[in-house]
């Protein structure tokens, strides 16, 4: 014989089917959920390591600055040091240089020719002096051109002396000269000191 189901079996199927899609929808929650958390676990990892990076790069870059400021102080302490190094090595350049130019320039003096002051001023020199005539002066400016120590003596003036210091010398004169550059193998600069000798 014959069975029939006279139960709400459509029903029935509906709520089978709502059950299984909240199921499904509750799992899928459930399964986003946990990847949500795994994902923002994972890139919380990242993160702090990349701030872990960021600040050991941080701490070398302090280090390397640090570095930085040494090697620039002791550039500037090495520059003053060249800087005295070059002074003394002047200052040793030109002392022989005023007992050179003393000791020629005894030696140029012409007979009839008195050297009354001598000033040096860098590599300028002046002669004041009196002398017996103008040729001596001609005499003194060509026996100045001949040594090797000097460049270009220029006579400023002669001219007679209002209160000459003898009857023999009634003149007066000026020259400058400049001293010839020597060069380094030679030892003297020609930026020498200041000397005076009355």
């Amino acid at each position: 014989m014959a069975r029939i189901n006279l139960l709400p079996w459509r029903e029935e199927a509906r709520r089978e089917r709502q059950r299984q899609f909240l199921f499904s929808l509750v799992g899928t929650l459930v399964l986003g959920a946990i990847l949500v958390l795994i994902v923002g676990m994972f890139y919380d990892q990242r993160i702090s390591q990349q701030e872990a990076r960021n600040q050991k790069i941080q701490q070398e870059i302090n280090r390397l600055q640090a570095r930085i400021e040494r090697i620039a102080e002791l550039e500037r302490t090495r520059n003053r040091l060249l800087s005295r190094k070059q002074i003394i090595e002047e200052l040793q350049a030109s002392r022989s240089l005023t007992v050179e130019l003393l000791d020629k320039l005894a030696k140029t003096i012409p007979v009839g020719v008195t050297l009354g002051n001598v000033r040096q001023q860098g590599a300028n020199v002046t002669l004041l002096g009196s002398s017996q005539s103008n040729a001596r002066v001609s005499a003194y400016l060509n026996s100045l051109e001949q040594m090797d120590l000097f460049l270009n003596p220029e006579l400023q003036y002669v001219r007679a002396a209002d209160n000459p210091a003898t009857r023999t010398e009634p003149y007066e004169f000026a020259i400058r000269v400049r001293l010839k550059p020597k060069t380094p193998e030679q030892g003297v600069d020609e930026t020498g000191g200041t000397a005076e000798a009355n």
